[in-house]
């Protein structure tokens, strides 16, 4: 019987965080094995950012990722920054743009960031395997066996990037999960993240708003963010409530000031200047005119201005800075951006993403438990613990040119 091929590192995942993590390994002069069950390399870089691949944030930072361990993200990222991702990208001809709040975009399509990657991965001679599951993954004697299709390797470098459940269309599953459990691993509960939110019975009146966006600050688990919020026939989205969405947890409630940037009397102000006026006119001065109707309707408020006391109206600007609702759920993994919690970080090496107690199994990119925000900090989290793992991997001399 021929026996299992010999690599320096097996990774499992072609996504962002795999296709990096090997062509990284591949270009220090490392055999590497590169595996997937999905038929092509890639498919979540291909949709995401609508099809221009949001793929990085320039104002990465430590504190834009929720984690058990909010240290642990600290020492990969300062290693592999934005600007050596944009470096990489340049080099190869991608034309791109900075859109709000930092996020960077692909001019053309997210196809040229998977190009990139497999243009990289051919300089580091990378081995790629599309189509076949990993059937078993077992270690012994320094090596760990990974059977796939009707194959068995072995190597002494294991890499899971296998990502979370999050958009289960594409092929996501648990399988990091299930992987690191085997090796004696904690995990942090999965939840879905950057997910719109779904609203109960109670607030039927903003289902009616379903395709109304606005500017809001939305506010969760203390954190706050200033973008726009669509209502929609289940509940709320858009980027502000996705972020809110990463912090939230069942029960809680999400505030939303409406007209953000107000100073406090704009109200009392406004009836002094324009007392014939009405507040849903007033409103719809800022907001879509559907969404100032129905605030209207729930504050109990008509008439003009003129005929409404200030201490009405300073009650009015309160409720609008800090309007509540109490999500029922989300709308799960289906719908989710990303996974928060995974594979606890408490096991995990912060420069080498190798785990503690397993030597030579290395954890990477969402499967782990570092979530960022929206608007290319995951990419840049896959980017930054894929290069730290891809170098921190050793060869044996036998296996090297």
């Amino acid at each position: 019987m021929t026996p299992p091929a010999e690599y320096d590192a097996v990774i499992l995942g072609a996504g962002a965080a795999g296709l990096f993590c090997a062509a990284t390994v591949g270009q220090r002069g490392g055999r590497v094995l590169l595996l997937d069950h999905a038929g092509e390399p890639g498919k979540k870089i291909l949709i995401s950012g609508g099809g221009r691949c949001n793929f990085t944030n320039v104002h990465t930072a430590p504190d834009r990722y929720l984690s058990a361990n909010p240290h642990f993200a600290k020492s990969a990222l300062s290693r592999y920054t934005p600007t050596d991702f944009l470096a990489l990208v340049e080099s190869h001809g991608i034309a791109w743009h900075e859109k709000t709040l930092g996020q960077l975009f692909c001019n053309d399509s997210a196809r040229q960031i998977v190009a990139m990657l497999l243009e990289e991965c051919a300089k580091g001679g990378v081995e790629l395997h599309c189509g076949e599951a990993v059937r078993a993954v077992e270690h012994a004697d320094g090596r760990y066996r990974v059977a796939f299709g009707e194959r068995m390797v072995r190597t002494p470098a294991l890499v899971v990037a296998t990502g979370g459940p999050s958009i289960p269309k594409m092929g996501a599953t648990g399988f990091a999960y299930d992987l690191a459990r085997q090796f004696g691993l904690k995990v942090v509960q999965p939840r879905p993240a950057l997910v719109p939110l779904t609203l109960p019975g109670e607030e039927a009146l903003f289902r009616e708003l379903a395709g109304v966006s606005t500017e809001v600050i939305a506010r969760c688990g203390g954190a706050a963010f200033r973008e726009a919020a669509l209502f929609t026939h289940r509940g709320l989205s858009g980027p502000a409530i996705l972020q809110a969405s990463s912090y939230w947890r069942r029960g809680q409630t999400v505030t939303t000031q409406f007209l953000p940037g107000r100073e406090e009397g704009w109200l009392r102000g406004a009836k002094r200047e324009r007392p014939r006026s009405t507040l849903r006119k007033v409103l719809a001065e800022g907001l879509p005119d559907r969404l100032a109707e129905a605030l209207c309707e729930r504050l109990g408020l008509s008439g003009d201005l003129g005929n409404l006391a200030d201490k009405a109206l300073e009650k009015v600007e309160q409720k609008l800075a800090r309007w509540p609702f109490v999500p029922d759920g989300s709308e799960g993994f289906a719908k989710a951006e990303v996974t928060a919690g995974g594979i606890d970080t408490g096991g995990l090496s912060s420069k080498t993403m190798e785990a503690r107690n397993v030597p030579g199994l290395y954890l990477i990119g969402e499967a782990v438990d570092v979530t960022g925000w929206l608007g290319g900090y995951n990419f840049q989290w896959a980017w930054a613990s894929a290069r730290a793992a891809g170098l921190a991997i050793p060869f044996k001399p036998s296996l090297q040119d």
